[in-house]
């Protein structure tokens, strides 16, 4: 089960203008509390947004990969406690993958928006930007926004035979 969902995942940035269903919605939540933190720290912090004049603001966030959010039926904002773990960058990216594969194995389509370290503008972060317009606490940083939605575009998943294997080593780098 696990590698068919793997297969076929692919970013998808296109939505259709449906929303999504709260049972969907709570399972997508559930499958980001449920992601491995280290230590058990569990410094990830998470904001549904499903309100469309927000969501229109944060695909404002950065110039670039962003702004296909404003189409999207949710956005799943992934922050993290850095005074709770010094590894809560891993660990919010953990959790942004799990919300990915869980919104595949629902048959939603999802993308990846990355925040941590990305400008909005020549005087702000993508990050200051999103802490002001949500009222994050300092102590908060956001790693990732996750677009979902039903998907409006089919893309094909990746083949066996395209995956970089030149990429991989045995024992040790050569």
């Amino acid at each position: 089960m696990f590698f068919k969902l793997i297969e076929k995942r692919r970013s998808k940035r296109k939505f259709q203008s449906k929303k999504i269903e709260r049972k969907k919605v709570d399972k997508l939540i559930e499958a980001a509390l449920r992601s491995p933190s280290s230590r058990s720290f569990n410094p990830w912090r998470f904001i549904v947004v499903d309100d469309k004049e927000i969501l229109l603001k944060l695909s404002q966030s950065k110039p670039h990969g962003s702004s296909f959010l404003k189409d999207a039926a949710l956005g799943i904002i992934v922050c993290g406690d850095s005074e709770k773990s010094d590894t809560w960058i891993e660990d919010t990216s953990i959790a942004s993958i799990f919300i990915q594969l869980a919104a595949e194995s629902l048959n939603l389509s999802s993308c990846w928006i990355q925040i941590r370290m990305r400008e909005h503008n020549n005087a702000q972060s993508a990050n200051q930007y999103i802490k002001n317009l949500l009222r994050i606490p300092d102590n908060i940083n956001v790693e990732s926004i996750i677009a979902l939605g039903y998907p409006n575009e089919i893309k094909e998943g990746h083949t066996k035979e395209s995956l970089p294997t030149e990429k991989i080593f045995y024992n040790k780098y050569s």
